[in-house]
């Protein structure tokens, strides 16, 4: 399968903090949710994917081209949307096709258009008066109005109620259905991740801890809960994470599926990406 985005042992030194041998691979016609704690690194590699900041050393490429020779070439392939919308309040919605159609050789009013009524967008409002999540729906309608194949997505949900919020994640579904299209989506809510994501990178203090499909990172844990005597029992190997409290012990796990004797006495639950992110970053040591 062609990569849309191919990553290779990525590093960038601010002195207090390093993004340290960064690798991860997003296919064609997937969606990959970019996980982990505030400053772990995820809005800075995507910044060094678009070429916004340089990076120290390692490779990044974009449909096969280098990111920063190629830069322009690639960012007319490209929509970008970050947490905070950038254009000027006192614009509106039917000023935009005017300052991005000389930009983008792709650029579709009709498209662009179309996904304003979609967002229920009122054309003639100053941008100063549109709501949050009003605002959002327009970045998005203008990141993929010139036919991108490629979709950057810093936190675009974060802040938003579920309702719009499932609005932009079905309009992100439909993105991908061209099999040529993919989507790169940093968040916090790891909920619409797990509605939507093929795959899964989770970076934590400028490492990857996993980087691998949604389905796979999902069923290779489980959220363990037992007695403290037969916890001690347990291969300390598997266990990622713990919190300990007067009546026992609760751990996430990666399990051996070779060995389900292992957890007898146990009751194991499915973890979720928080589970996994939370037990991953805070939980106790072992």
């Amino acid at each position: 399968m062609d990569a849309s985005i191919q990553v290779t042992n990525l590093c960038k030194d601010y002195g207090a903090f390093q993004l340290k041998d960064i690798s991860f691979t997003l296919p064609q016609g997937c969606i990959m949710g970019l996980i982990g704690e505030n400053g772990a690194g995820k809005s800075t590699t995507l910044r060094l994917i678009l070429n916004l900041i340089h990076k120290d050393s390692g490779k990044i490429t974009v449909f096969g081209l280098d990111s920063e020779k190629e830069d322009q070439a690639i960012k007319q392939q490209i929509g970008v949307v970050f947490d905070e919308n950038f254009f000027h309040s006192v614009l509106r919605a039917k000023d935009l096709p005017a300052i991005l159609r000389p930009i983008y050789q792709g650029w579709d009013d009709q498209l662009y258009h179309s996904l304003c009524i979609r967002f229920r967008l009122p054309q003639k409002k100053k941008l100063k008066e549109y709501s949050r999540g009003m605002k959002m729906k327009l970045s998005i309608a203008a990141a993929m109005a010139h036919h991108p194949r490629l979709l950057i997505l810093d936190e675009a949900t974060s802040g938003l109620d579920p309702v719009v919020r499932n609005e932009i994640l079905d309009l992100f579904l439909e993105f991908i259905q061209d099999e040529r299209n993919s989507i790169l989506l940093s968040s916090h809510i790891t909920s619409d991740l797990e509605r939507v994501a093929d795959y899964i990178t989770f970076i934590h203090q400028g490492k990857i801890l996993a980087s691998e499909p949604k389905d796979d990172l999902l069923l290779s844990h489980r959220i363990l809960r037992c007695g403290a005597e037969r916890f001690a029992s347990i291969d300390r190997s598997q266990i990622i994470g713990l919190r300990k409290s007067g009546v026992g012990v609760e751990a996430l796990i990666k399990v051996d599926p070779s060995q389900p004797q292992a957890y007898e006495g146990c009751v194991l639950d499915p973890a979720t990406l928080e589970d996994i992110m939370l037990f991953s970053i805070k939980g106790d040591a072992q």
